[in-house]
């Protein structure tokens, strides 16, 4: 009996033990955008410019849109008017006034101009260049008095997230069944001495038929994008280990 439970124990050991697989990583930011003008016009205003630290939805660049003001301008007007003959001929026709095909035709002019003020609204905020998300803006490629094209987009600003970090890291393919979800990365940035520990959480599903490789991700903060370096990859999933979960 004695004999079973040690040889028991040998094959939980053997199980769990670590392999330390070599990596080589880059830095990537964890988010990251070109963000162009999807409409035609002069840049009129530039709000920020390089490591210029945004919040999602802050107005980065306007065109020049005063056409479009007075035309939503004149457009409140008519509704204003529209509003009033169809309320004064829905009361003309519970008077029996007036027939229904009349104020049908009321009616479908007041809805006509709140659909032409809602276009109008969509065409004037696509004048406006937001952030999609927090970030960081990294370049800047358009400056005062520009003129963009919505056929011909042209980036105007890089964005990218102003700390998170993932690091794409490589393997070699040999290790594609050992390596799991969660394992640690042991890692070091090629010119820093300090080592940093993360967790993969992503693996890619196939491997690089050119340098027979395997990719993953693992979450990382404030490093440079573009860096490199090297770690290690430790396999072990000790949460099988029905020895340690005893001890716990």
């Amino acid at each position: 009996m004695k004999k079973i439970i040690v040889l028991a124990m040998m094959f939980c050991i053997t199980q769990v033990q670590a392999k330390e697989i070599y990596a080589t990583f880059t830095v990537h930011a964890k988010q990251g955008a070109s963000l162009a003008f999807n409409y035609s016009g002069i840049v009129e205003e530039l709000h920020v410019d390089i490591m210029s630290v945004v919040k999602k939805g802050q107005i980065l660049a306007t065109l020049a849109n005063d056409d479009l003001v007075a035309t939503n301008n004149a457009s409140q007007v008519t509704l204003k008017y529209a509003i009033l003959d169809h309320e004064r001929h829905k009361d003309l026709y519970k008077k029996n006034l007036i027939d229904k095909a009349l104020l049908e035709k009321y009616a479908m002019a007041y809805e006509a101009i709140k659909a032409k003020i809602a276009l109008e609204k969509t065409i004037y905020n696509k004048t406006i260049l937001r952030a999609p998300f927090d970030g960081v803006i990294t370049k800047r490629m358009i400056e005062l008095g520009d003129v963009v094209s919505g056929q011909m987009l042209k980036t105007a600003f890089n964005i990218q997230s102003e700390r998170a970090r993932i690091l794409v890291v490589e393997f070699d393919q040999k290790y594609n069944s050992d390596v799991k979800i969660g394992d640690p990365f042991l890692y070091k940035v090629d010119g820093d001495d300090r080592q940093y520990k993360s967790k993969i959480y992503r693996i890619y599903p196939e491997a690089n038929s050119d340098n027979r490789k395997i990719a993953l991700q693992v979450i990382a903060k404030d490093l440079k994008v573009g860096l490199f370096g090297e770690g290690t990859i430790i396999t072990s999933d000790y949460r099988n280990n029905p020895l340690k979960e005893s001890q716990e």
